[in-house]
């Protein structure tokens, strides 16, 4: 497979998990919630009140350590963890998920039927440049350090500390801290001088690929974090040094509106 087809096959599958079931698309509702039990649905006497599905949609337990069942009339069901993904469980057409950021609960809904899923009208992004894939030094620190994340809605989380990437470009070193990991992979919260105009203002993210001492950093394949999407997402911000004073004119360009 050549790198154009590789990028190709690549894209069409970010499409596709965008607008899945379970993409960001069809984010309807996130309402913050404390353990306990609650009426879940639409109508207003209901503890927790959706904007879309029906009147009742069920009743949600969540216990103190994040575990949650929902019975919506045919007895409890425990909603299931995925990976990378917060515990869920479908109801009818809805995605009900529990999230958690700092000890702060919240329930999250999808709605399969969701307008801004089936309008979609895709992904603009820069023309491919293969001289952005680049092949970085990847170090491993003496001692993994702590670090404070700033998250979009001002809460501040904190990550470990465990490798950088390192690689020059026009002459400077540039250092980019892993501050998460998806599927086993390192994840770069990343913002440069495109932010904004071209790209999404507050970040894009990057998916490292570890290989051996090395960690291939393609900014072909640089995404817009879920809240470019969505006011209902929760995105950290790129830690300072993730701030790029450069273009990088390549991957995801900011969406349209949707």
């Amino acid at each position: 497979m050549t790198y154009e087809s590789e990028i190709e096959t690549w894209r069409a599958a970010r499409l596709a998990a965008l607008t899945a079931e379970d993409g960001w698309l069809n984010l309807t509702d996130r309402v913050d919630i404390a353990p306990g039990r609650m009426s879940v649905g639409s109508a207003a006497e209901n503890d927790v009140v959706l904007s879309v599905g029906p009147a009742r949609l069920g009743v949600l337990e969540l216990d103190a350590d994040g575990a949650a069942r929902f019975d919506a009339g045919e007895g409890p069901q425990d909603l299931k963890p995925v990976p990378d993904n917060p515990p869920r469980l479908k109801v009818g057409e809805l995605l009900i998920e529990v999230t958690q950021v700092e000890g702060q609960y919240a329930l999250r809904v999808r709605d399969a039927a969701a307008p801004a899923r089936r309008d979609f009208p895709g992904i603009e992004s820069y023309p491919l440049d293969p001289d952005w894939r680049i092949e970085a030094d990847w170090m491993e620190l003496d001692v993994p350090k702590s670090l404070g994340i700033d998250m979009v809605t001002g809460v501040e989380t904190s990550v470990q500390l465990t490798h950088v990437a390192r690689f020059r470009h026009e002459g400077a070193e540039i250092e980019l801290l892993p501050t998460h990991w998806k599927s086993g992979k390192p994840m770069f919260v990343i913002r440069d001088r495109t932010a904004g105009r071209e790209t999404y203002g507050a970040s894009r993210f990057l998916i490292g690929e570890v290989k051996g001492d090395k960690v291939v950093l393609d900014f072909n394949k640089a995404i817009n974090p879920p809240c470019a999407f969505t006011d209902l997402a929760v995105c950290p911000l790129p830690p300072r040094q993730n701030i790029m004073g450069f273009e990088i004119r390549a991957g995801e360009k900011k969406p349209a509106a949707l």
